[in-house]
């Protein structure tokens, strides 16, 4: 990250906000991102309070992650008011909203928290060390991100579905008292893209005939990418151009961690074979619902596949890994896993005869308890943090947008 500590950025919020602002706020509100998986989804959620005159929004990038590579540059390119951390730690702010935990309690107004992805489903990964092992927390709802020297962080944490708030009670009682269901603003905005699939394919350049195929890796060596680095260029050699398009998407901090011309020049070759492999922002959800078939990992993006129709083929899926009673474990129940010693391109096919509408709606079901209504819900409760009536009209759950240009390596 390379946010100037030390610099000052003049803006309405501070002792001196009335000084140089044309609309005068009455709150001000701060967007902390953690790293580029955390700002995708405080895009989601920011556009509900930006419009409003009465709130201005800042935005800055929290130091507690290891996954800041890119934030900096993407928060910048937002073309929104980017303060640095130690500024945002100084001021005091009517609102803070966070995709992610740490360091949270820094800052000096109510917090609200968000899940960056399809809910918690995964167990954290055990360290290292000379220690004896112990039970590992649910990832999202780590105890000691939630509480610090003795106090809840969080004003409110939002959660998508109401299993959730037992899932918090269990794993940090003290915090339920905050916990708050919203539902997922991410998969009520993929639902709402489902009438432009085939816009999308077009934007993809998908031929008729062809079978749009989306290949997905979470993060850490347990992932799809971890378990098999040539996995895009396995995926493409093995399946016929003319039958099949591939897209990809990697997990957000894989780019962070290893660069993008990194990442890149690691998959050159796939490229050239006509993998399109989309950025860490944005794309790939213009993509998940254009495809007709998933390989994915035990990631956020295999489930939402999955709940939007997809059938999903599993390419890894570490046990150890899934919190039980999830819908991460639900997905793992059902799903099919890729035989990699066999062809690719029949387990593609038999993979849709694994799914029905029956278990994709159980999929939706289990990932929020309040389809649709994310937006309402989400911004109802930032104005109350806010002490503000919430505007008359409901907001719009827009649909995802275009896919951008496939990347390309860096020369």
């Amino acid at each position: 990250m390379n946010l100037p500590v030390d610099e000052w950025v003049p803006g309405p919020f501070g002792l001196d906000a009335l000084k140089g602002s044309t609309v005068q706020a009455r709150r001000t509100v701060l967007a902390v991102a953690h790293h580029l998986a955390a700002a995708t989804r405080l895009a989601d959620v920011m556009p509900l309070l930006e419009s409003d005159q009465r709130v201005a929004v800042a935005y800055t990038a929290s130091p507690a992650s290891a996954y800041t590579g890119g934030l900096d540059a993407h928060l910048r390119g937002l073309e929104g008011l980017v303060v640095p951390w130690r500024q945002a730690m100084g001021t005091k702010w009517d609102l803070v909203v966070a995709a992610g935990h740490g360091m949270l309690e820094k800052l000096h107004g109510p917090v609200m928290t968000l899940l960056h992805g399809a809910g918690p489903g995964k167990l954290v990964a055990r360290g290292a060390g000379a220690g004896p092992p112990a039970a590992r927390p649910v990832s999202g709802l780590i105890r000691e991100r939630l509480v610090v020297a003795g106090r809840v962080v969080p004003s409110s944490i939002v959660l998508a579905h109401d299993r959730h708030l037992a899932m918090l009670e269990r794993e940090c009682p003290e915090a339920r008292p905050v916990g708050f269901t919203g539902g997922d603003p991410c998969l009520d905005r993929l639902l709402a893209s489902l009438p432009y699939r085939n816009v999308y394919r077009r934007a993809l350049g998908v031929r008729p005939g062809r079978r749009l195929v989306f290949v997905s890796s979470t993060w850490r060596g347990d992932s799809l990418l971890g378990r098999h680095p040539d996995l895009l260029l396995r995926v493409a050699a093995a399946l016929p151009c003319d039958r099949y398009q591939v897209v990809a998407a990697l997990h957000p901090n894989v780019w962070s961690y290893h660069g993008r011309r990194q990442v890149l020049a690691w998959h050159a070759d796939c490229l050239r074979l006509g993998v399109r492999l989309f950025p860490p922002e944005e794309g790939w959800r213009a993509g998940l619902v254009a495809s007709d078939v998933l390989v994915g990992d035990h990631g956020s993006v295999t489930c939402y596949g999955a709940a939007i129709g997809v059938p999903v083929l599993l390419g890894t899926f570490p046990e150890d890994r899934v919190a039980p009673g999830t819908h991460v474990a639900g997905l793992g129940a059902v799903a099919p896993r890729v035989d990699w010693d066999r062809p690719l391109a029949p387990q593609l096919e038999e993979a849709a005869h694994a799914f029905s509408g029956r278990i994709h709606a159980a999929m939706r079901d289990a990932i929020s308890s309040r389809p649709g209504e994310a937006a309402r819900l989400i911004r109802g409760e930032m104005y109350r943090l806010l002490r503000l009536p919430d505007r008359e009209r409901p907001p719009d759950v827009e649909p995802v947008p275009l896919p951008v240009p496939g990347l390309r390596q860096a020369a």
